[in-house]
This record gives C-alpha cells, structure tokens and sequence, in this order.
C-alpha cells in the first residue's frame, strides 16, 4: 500500500472535522493536514506503518523512542502535595502515566481529564479536537468526541469545553447519529442514548478559571500547520526509520536466503522412494548435475557485517534526530568515538527531556487543579511541588568517579579507563598512555 492510499484510509479512520466545524459554528485550531499527520504517527507507533509489507517488519522503534524518554522523565520526577486527600487521589490517577506518556510523545499531546473522584481518562492527540489555544500553548477550548455503535447506526456525542477568563468554564454536550461511519449525521437528543441520558446539555462552572484537565504537549516545532498543536517526537525522524526498518529487512533476508542447502537431482530422489531427507535442507532441483554429482552443496558467504554496519549506522543517526544519547538504541559498542562525543550525546538528551519535562510539569499541574476542584478542593490552599534530577548528567559523573577510585586501587587498568572515556581502543589507549617521566614531570 502507498503512502497516499494509507493517508486515504487514516483521514477516514479518524473523525469528521469539518462535520464538527459545521454542527457547532466553530473555528478549529488543527487543519485536515495536521490530522493526518497525528493519524500516521500513531499508525506508525502501533506497528502500522505505510512502508511494511512482508519483505519488511517493523522493529518497533517508535515504541523504543517514546518509551526511552518517558522512562527517564518520569524516573526523574518526584511530586508533594501539601494536601494528603489530594496527593492520594493525584497518585492513583498517574499510576498509568509512563505508558500513557509514551502515547502522548508518539502522537504529539495528550489530555489527562478527571472523570470523578480518582479516575481519569488520558486521550492522545488522535483523540480530541483542539479548539483554542492561549498565549502559553494551554488547551483552554477543545471537543472530546465519544464514539458508539448501536445496531446498524452510529453515534457520537460532542463534549466542548470552551474556558473563558470571565465566565469561567462551559460545558455544552450534544448527540449525533448517522448511518454512516465516519460520518456525524444529523443531531439527536442525548436521551436517545442510554449511557448519554444523564448528562447536561450545557453547564457552567462561574470559579473554574483553569482547563478541568491537564494538557500536554511535546516541545518540538510545529512544521506541519504552524499551530499550537503538538508534534509527535519522532515526527522528523520517520524516514529515517523506514530506512531502518527496510535494513534490517534486508539482514533478515541475508541470514533466510543464506541457509544451507543440498541441491539433489530430482530425477535421483524419485528412483529413491524410500528416502527420508530433511525438507529444510534437501531441495529437489529439474537441473542435470551430472553422473558424478547428484548432491550439490548451497552455502553462500553471508554479507552479515556489511548490513549491521549500515543498520547501526542508520541507528545512530536517528538517535541524534530525535535527541537521544548514541547507545540508546544502536549499538553502544561502537557508538562514542571521543569524550567530547559522549559528553555532547548526553547534553542533547538531557536537553530533550528538560524539556518535555517542563511541559509535562505544566500538565499535572493543572491536572492536580481539576481533580481539586470537581473533588470541592481548591479552596484547601494546597501546594503542588514537581522537581525532576538531572541524572542523565550526573549518573556519568558518578561512574567515572567510580572508575577513577578503581583505577587508584588497581582493580582497573589505566589502558582500560582510557578505552573507556576517551572511545579508543585498548591497544591504541595503551599506545596513548603518558610514560612515567612525562608524569613525573
């Protein structure tokens, strides 16, 4: 399938803006280009993406690249909150937080919107419909589409929170239906659906001066619409991980067309009915080989080095594309040529996650404000205290210091912590080693 074919089939996956745009008379702050954008992003992280066929698998590194920086942001992050009924109820809410980061990261945003009590709902960007954004990026009037099939009709309800300074925080629900999906239809009262009945068709909440949820966005420029809209972190980076994904393709066909083999005359293999020889391994072949050679070995030189180096080589690239550390994902054997390169690897991924950091601090913060308020908590004068480490710095720091007192002990070789710290070999680090009079001096 073609890249603009799979496009056809995420633009019709997803839902309806200009449907949306129409029913409720709004200007919405993501473009039909963006949409599809956030559509690949999340086909790509599932394992869907437009270039996989069954030549080519995916190696799933959109998965390793989000899962990488949610592991070291989150690890990093410690949060008090003053008010102990709060910080329970905030606990429990986060508890999904590192797999639904990753979600987040992959598609560009992500909403955490409390349901009541300690539950939550976390919606990538896939998810919802960004309205407006204010001067600092916040989400501050969006629709949350909900889907629902009953019968041979489909249904949506429109939840649109629209936050405005003076009159606070609006919400407005209505109900569609049509018998097509993908389609909105024509409006319905939200009786017509059980599960829709209860809820309001407008509320109004005069004090809340804040979202009732928190958003979050990846820190990467916009390049697609220009918008507030969030992009996804390996958004540049996807036709880098095709070329990976299609390297190692051709490694995984280096080793399966390199088996070994035993070519035999299939005139031979019928005069021996009774043979009983390994399918694997023996293939009959209509070729004459000749009285002498019935049997013919296949045992082709595989090219395994060639491929690996191009596979890392693409791995390494990529890690610098996406504001990793090399040795991430590639191999970390061969990845830090000088210790200025491994100090520059680190400072770019260490860059990176302050940054999504900051934007996630923004998030909880406002998500610890909805789940005061819809629990009768914003007056209780909490406060709300986020702090993240910067160990991706400091772990080095820590280990050559380690190395250090083991080089003093003796139980490491002095040719051995240059290998390490200055990306040389042992022969070369050996070679490099100050002789005894230069030290002296």
């Amino acid at each position: 399938m073609g890249l603009i074919d799979f496009l056809k089939g995420v633009w019709r996956r997803m839902f309806p803006l200009e449907n949306i745009r129409q029913a409720l008379n709004l200007r919405l702050a993501i473009t039909a280009e963006m949409q599809k954008a956030i559509g690949v992003w999340q086909n790509c992280y599932v394992g869907k993406a437009p270039w996989l066929d069954e030549n080519v698998i995916s190696l799933r590194l959109e998965q390793s690249i989000t899962r990488e920086f949610a592991n070291i942001t989150l690890n990093e992050m410690t949060v008090n909150i003053s008010n102990e009924t709060l910080s329970k109820l905030f606990e429990t809410a986060t508890e999904e937080l590192n797999s639904e980061l990753q979600s987040g990261l992959a598609t560009g945003a992500m909403v955490i919107k409390p349901l009541g009590g300690d539950k939550v709902q976390y919606i990538s960007a896939n998810a919802f419909v960004p309205i407006e954004f204010d001067a600092r990026h916040r989400l501050v009037k969006v629709i949350f589409p909900e889907f629902k099939k009953i019968g041979d009709n489909y249904y949506t309800r429109l939840e649109y929170h629209n936050l405005d300074t003076e009159k606070g925080l609006t919400i407005t629900n209505t109900a569609y239906v049509s018998a097509n999906e993908g389609q909105l239809g024509r409006e319905i009262p939200l009786a017509a659906v059980d599960e829709w009945a209860s809820l309001p068709a407008s509320v109004t909440y005069p004090t809340m001066l804040r979202p009732a949820f928190g958003y979050f966005r990846t820190p990467i420029k916009n390049t697609i619409d220009g918008s507030s809209c969030g992009m996804s972190v390996f958004a540049n980076a996807i036709a880098l991980i095709e070329k990976t994904d299609t390297q190692f393709g051709r490694l995984d066909w280096e080793f399966e067309s390199g088996e070994r083999a035993i070519h035999i005359d299939a005139a031979a293999l019928k005069n021996n009915s009774t043979a009983k020889l390994n399918k694997r391994l023996y293939r009959a072949v209509d070729v004459d080989l000749g009285k002498e050679e019935l049997f013919k070995d296949f045992s082709p030189a595989i090219r395994q080095g060639d491929i690996t180096d191009g596979l890392n080589t693409y791995l390494r690239r990529l890690e610098f594309s996406v504001g990793l550390a090399y040795g991430d994902l590639s191999n970390p054997e061969t990845v830090a040529k000088t210790a200025t390169e491994i100090k520059s690897a680190k400072d770019r991924k260490y860059n990176t996650v302050s940054a999504i950091q900051k934007q996630l601090k923004y998030c909880l913060d406002d998500l610890v404000y909805a789940l005061a308020f819809y629990n009768s908590l914003t007056t209780s004068g909490y406060t709300f205290v986020c702090d993240f480490k910067d160990s991706i710095l400091t772990d080095e720091q820590t280990e050559r210091t380690q190395d250090i007192q083991d080089l003093s002990l003796g139980i490491m070789k002095p040719e051995e912590y240059r290998a390490k710290w200055y990306g040389e070999d042992e022969k070369t680090a050996k070679k490099n080693l100050p002789q005894a009079s230069e030290v002296v001096d």
